[in-house]
């Protein structure tokens, strides 16, 4: 009910804004054709002033030159610039809007938002920015935003830098961005990420809702509306001028803020590269939220309509993997989409010779960790069972999981004997990294299952998805497994290695397990291309989520007595 009233609100506000803007308008038109009229019949020659004497800001887009000719061995002092067209390749920021809307706020804000894309074009752009504030923050913990703002937010901004913008602020003393967006969505990005001065941006409106409740924002914006860009140059600079200005080329607003710096230039779309994943100015080694691909209006529209078929495909997925034999799993599997690429480099004559395995029962699988699926997929593309160790796991995980899921408890001596133990019992499977990573880095291995056992067989692990990632920091980590299997044609690699030599055991060549598990991490980022890292679990959790990742499995303790 109160979620009606809010979308009744806003419908009655968006008319009445139509209608006084159409107004606006139609008075503005008659105004100019009466001036056009009265210049005919009063002919003046003030009333066609010479080019030297419009002003900067009148000029066409032309009156710019463009970013790609910036001498780029020039150091620049100041730099003011925008971000979405700017530095930011596109010039609509309706994706990331989009992006805050599901993963800080619901799936439902991102549906009426979508929904809210057509009424958008017939309003001018202050009253669209406005708009899409307050579908996208409106009742939003302020929690929920700046989380989004750090986990989120900064891969997609990185993914759409435009390079020569980014060379041209590298190469200044000093960069202030103004932008009419809400300053929450870009500021930390902008000033932990590319290192800017300063960032003039909207300002939102938040509310407290008690000494527990935290901080909300109610969807407006401040007292000072929307950043201005000229007059907040203006503000900042006083009657000082800034080296160097970057705007776009297909805002008005932008060419008068740039008539005020003393050195002008336009990122035109059709200049911009795309900046190298090397070039990066920091690693983008963790992220978070579920959606793998820029929400732009009709790739959002994509999902929502494949939605129903993907919860359907993914259940299916899920229980063929679940109840039927190994060979009628993978042909169904692979019918339903998912594709998996399986090379196994040992000699099986070797693998399958008993006398081989000299310490334990067993053969211990060293794989490197994507998603949870990690064991399910090696134990369907071997067609055998295995047993997998993990640190943390949800109830629901695993109570559905194929194969037999045993937890640690992250004492080093008691993990030892359980592996140990299951060692003993047949194969088992180890993720020494601990904790999934998306992009191509390898977090550090953890050397306790070197110490277990010689038989020991790295396994190289990659996935790809196009539209949802299948595991999350922050969110419900049950559902990590039925975000990986809604996606149209998710990707499996799993290679297995040769059997790590007996020269670099910790038995039969004498290392220690800091050396081993050293050497197949570097073995297995060179398989993969990944880059190897001393990051750890505890990294990742601080970082995206401000914990350290554990989940309490611990069962409750009884009040009786």
């Amino acid at each position: 009910m109160v979620f009606h009233t809010v979308l009744l609100k806003l419908a009655e506000w968006v008319v009445y804004q139509l209608l006084a803007n159409s107004c606006y308008r139609a008075a503005r038109k008659v105004q100019s054709c009466g001036c056009f009229f009265l210049r005919i019949r009063n002919p003046s020659p003030k009333s066609n002033p010479s080019p030297q004497s419009t002003p900067k800001h009148h000029l066409p887009p032309a009156g710019f030159p463009s970013l790609a000719k910036f001498a780029g061995g020039n150091k620049v002092g100041t730099l003011a610039c925008d971000f979405p067209g700017a530095l930011l390749r596109s010039t609509s920021f309706f994706p990331y809007f989009m992006l805050v809307a599901f993963e800080a706020g619901s799936i439902l804000r991102a549906l009426v938002l979508l929904l809210s894309y057509p009424a958008l074009w017939f309003l001018d752009s202050d009253l669209q920015l406005k708009v899409m504030i307050f579908i996208t923050f409106r009742g939003l913990r302020v929690k929920d935003m700046e989380s989004a703002a750090r986990a989120v937010l900064p891969k997609f901004y990185l993914e759409n830098l435009h390079f020569q913008a980014y060379q041209v602020m590298a190469s200044s003393g000093s960069t202030v961005v103004f932008t009419s967006v809400p300053r929450v969505m870009v500021d930390l990005f902008l000033k932990e990420y590319l290192g800017v001065e300063d960032v003039v941006g909207t300002e939102l409106v938040q509310v407290s809702r008690g000494k527990n409740g935290g901080n909300y924002f109610t969807g407006f914006v401040s007292g000072n509306g929307l950043v201005v860009k000229h007059r907040a140059v203006k503000d900042w600079f006083g009657d000082k001028k800034p080296d160097v200005g970057i705007g776009s080329s297909s805002s008005p607003q932008d060419f008068l803020f740039l008539s005020l710096c003393k050195e002008a230039y336009v990122a035109n779309k059709e200049d911009s590269n795309k900046m190298p994943r090397d070039k990066y100015p920091k690693p983008l080694v963790f992220h978070d939220g579920r959606l793998a691909f820029l929400p732009t209006p009709a790739a959002t529209l994509a999902m929502f309509l494949w939605l129903p078929i993907g919860i359907f495909l993914a259940f299916f997925r899920l229980f063929v993997g679940i109840l039927l034999p190994y060979k009628i799993a993978l042909l169904l599997g692979t019918m339903s989409g998912v594709r998996i690429d399986f090379h196994d480099s040992r000699d099986r004559a070797e693998t399958e010779d008993p006398k081989s395995r000299n310490r334990g029962g067993g053969v211990l699988y060293v794989c490197t960790h994507r998603t949870l699926l990690d064991p399910v997929f090696l134990s369907t593309c071997l067609q055998k069972p295995l047993t997998a160790v993990t640190y943390s796991l949800s109830k629901m995980s695993e109570v559905i999981a194929p194969i037999r899921t045993v937890r640690l408890t992250r004492e080093r001596e008691r993990d030892g004997e359980t592996m140990q133990r299951m060692l003993a019992e047949g194969d088992l499977v180890v993720c020494p990294e601990g904790t999934t990573c998306r992009e191509p880095y390898l977090l550090r291995f953890s050397s306790l299952f070197a110490e277990l056992s010689d038989e020991i067989v790295p396994v190289a692990v990659n996935t790809t998805v196009g539209m949802f990632y299948g595991t999350t920091a922050s969110g419900l980590k049950c559902l990590d497994p039925i975000f990986f299997l809604m996606n149209p044609r998710p990707r499996y690699s799993v290679r297995i290695l040769e059997k790590l030599p007996a020269a670099m055991t910790c038995g039969g060549g004498g290392k220690s397990s800091l050396e081993v598990a050293n050497y197949i991490q570097r073995q297995l980022g060179g398989v993969l291309g990944f880059e190897c890292t001393s990051l750890t679990r505890r990294d990742k959790y601080l970082m995206l989520a401000g914990n350290e990742g554990i989940v309490d499995s611990s069962p409750p303790t009884s009040t009786k007595h």
